[in-house]
């Protein structure tokens, strides 16, 4: 037996593309397999990989828009929506300008070289009247979310709320297999982008990601430090129902809930795009709501709001409220 693992542990862990296809220009799916693994480590594997694609992989979004003379606050909306793909890491700019009557759509924006326009027809606004629409914009490369206060600049600025997600949406599922030796994992994952990189190009990034973050421990010295700090001490629970953080210092922890995404949850993809759609983005957000009001949210039914809380008390140990409150 002992023989049998030794040999598995050796075997190289490959991947292979089992479909690949473009549902149209703002959406790209892709299939892989990756093998062979040990029992347990799939698991592991996947996780960090889901969570990799979904919150390091970098995009590229509308942050600003100073409008010039006519202010249109739908357009607001729409901008934030055109998906961009940006070879820079630098902020860049770029301008609408049309003349109506006219449907604007994102093809009429002009952008560097740089930038790049993933689908030109995506609509921005309807201009009915004889008017000209001029408005600068800011384009930022970054990843997850950027959440904004909704407030108006004095010299006509308006801040956009950012997703900088390329990747929408991952699933992983582990399968069991007999090599005739002994038994080993195999992990199938889908994965969803927007159009401005492949899965493929996801996945790669998202894997490279990962060992940057990992290898800084590599050479890790033992000299007798601890990491642990006299102000704030965080205790690390690990029981098999249930992972919860809990913090000596309330605020630090009512501070990480507003940091923290709701991809860490990993609900089913139905709750999380209709909790996405209903500017639910952080934990903090979401637990601004009770189980009565998540279940009048449109396709959000009953076993929507059991995937919720179960997620909520597993990974941070709290419940949703009996009815609506707001964390300050």
């Amino acid at each position: 037996m002992f023989k049998n693992e030794r040999l598995i542990s050796q075997q190289q862990i490959q991947w292979k593309c089992l479909e690949s296809k473009t549902e149209n220009k703002r959406l790209q799916y892709g299939r892989f397999a990756i093998s062979p693994f040990q029992r347990g480590q799939a698991s592991i594997v996947g996780t960090a990989i889901r969570r990799a694609l979904l919150q390091e992989v970098r995009g590229s979004s509308i942050t600003r828009a100073k409008f010039h003379k006519v202010t249109i606050h739908d357009v607001l909306v729409n901008l934030k929506e055109i998906v961009l793909k940006s070879d820079s890491n630098d902020i860049q700019e770029g301008f609408l300008s049309v003349t109506g009557p006219k449907v604007v759509t994102a093809g009429d924006t002009l952008l560097p070289s740089c930038v790049k326009i993933i689908d030109n027809s995506q609509y921005v606004t309807t201009i009915t009247q004889p008017i000209s629409l001029y408005i600068e914009l800011k384009i930022e490369k970054d990843r997850g979310y950027r959440i904004e206060k909704p407030e108006k600049y004095k010299d006509g600025q308006f801040v956009i709320d950012a997703v900088f997600m390329p990747v929408q949406n991952v699933n992983y599922s582990i399968h069991l297999f007999d090599n005739g030796r002994a038994t080993q994992e195999i992990s199938f994952m889908e994965i969803w982008t927007n159009g401005s990189l492949t899965p493929h190009e996801a996945l790669s990034e998202a894997s490279k990601k990962l060992i940057e973050l990992l290898n800084p421990l590599l050479t890790i010295i033992e000299d007798g430090s601890s990491f642990k700090s006299k102000e704030d001490s965080i205790i690390i629970a690990t029981e098999s129902t249930s992972r919860q953080l809990q913090f000596n210092n309330t605020s630090k922890l009512e501070q990480t809930l507003f940091e923290t995404f709701i991809d860490q949850l990993e609900l089913p993809a139905r709750a999380f795009n209709c909790l996405k759609r209903s500017e639910i983005h952080t934990i903090a957000d979401l637990l601004n709501y009770s189980r009565e009001d998540l279940s009048r949210i449109k396709n959000f039914g009953q076993k929507s709001v059991d995937q919720v809380s179960k997620a909520l008390w597993e990974r941070f140990g709290k419940e949703l409220p009996n009815k609506k409150e707001t964390i300050t």
